[in-house]
């Protein structure tokens, strides 16, 4: 049965498994058969017209929880989770997350930086996708890992409605590489948040 909890029932749980190892299944275990309330994320959410927003709700050294806010048709670019952890999920709307496989770039002397994954800067990539996921309110929670780092995430126009969701990073990411397939190059970009803590110009309610 599903519980429907604030989003600071979930803040809370994150705290407690800060004293022992973090992995993908501890927080899973945590978020499984559990929705997080609407109104508890009310105070963060807001719409942009041309992209997805990003509010943070919780940062420490171990973990960052945002709450995304998307328009039918926003998508994210190609982008890599620097090798960390990562849960989504759905508060309301729907998604659809494509994961990639890497086979391979012109610049493999810049893979595996220490405390990232690749400072970019290929002109040749060798990217392959897997098949889209749908990700819903009650669906499974959308994962990133160490071996999974890849993806790209949309609000799809049959979604039809302003969608929320909810996502958990361990540890905190400030920068990520993203990848332009067409005309075959990558960079490293610096990431921002469109609101911090519910302090934003113009809040609108889920």
């Amino acid at each position: 049965m599903t519980r429907v909890v604030p989003v600071s029932t979930v803040v809370d749980g994150l705290k407690r498994l800060e004293s022992g190892l973090i992995t993908t299944g501890s927080v899973l275990d945590l978020l499984a058969d559990v929705q997080v309330d609407a109104g508890s994320v009310k105070r963060y959410a807001a719409w942009v017209d041309d992209r997805h927003a990003r509010h943070l709700v919780h940062r420490d050294d171990l973990f960052e929880v945002l709450l995304l806010c998307w328009r039918p048709g926003n998508r994210t670019p190609v982008h890599t989770h620097n090798g960390q952890l990562g849960w989504a999920t759905i508060v309301r709307g729907g998604l659809a997350v494509t994961d990639y496989e890497w086979h391979g770039c012109n610049k493999p002397e810049n893979q595996n930086v220490v405390g990232i994954d690749c400072v970019a800067g290929a002109t040749q990539i060798d990217l392959r996708a897997k098949p889209t996921v749908r990700a819903t309110v009650g669906g499974p929670v959308a994962t990133v890992s160490k071996t999974q780092t890849i993806h790209q995430i949309e609000c799809p126009p049959d979604v039809g409605e302003l969608t929320a969701s909810i996502h958990i990073y361990s540890r905190p990411i400030d920068s990520c590489v993203m990848f332009d397939l067409v005309h075959q190059r990558c960079a490293r970009r610096d990431l921002k948040y469109d609101s911090v803590g519910g302090v934003q110009a113009s809040p609108q309610p889920v």
